[in-house]
């Protein structure tokens, strides 16, 4: 299965700290969100950073798939 790209939005701005959970996603903050977007190899992948964003006590309100370049 090939790699896809995920932008999950949760409810409030990251700071620094918060950021350093999520050293391994591109952070983008919004008014009042932050988006993380990444790269995973499957679904368990999907699974685990997702189980990471609850363990903060985070509200995810977004989760997208990214729609793969065209070759």
């Amino acid at each position: 299965m090939e790699a896809q790209t995920y932008e999950i939005t949760f409810l409030g701005q990251a700071g620094t700290t918060l950021r350093a959970e999520f050293e391994d996603c591109e952070v983008t903050i919004g008014p009042g969100t932050t988006t993380l977007r990444t790269e995973l190899p499957d679904r368990g992948a999907l699974s685990g950073l997702m189980e990471r964003i609850n363990g903060l006590g985070l509200d995810v309100i977004d989760v997208s798939l990214v729609a793969a370049p065209e070759r």
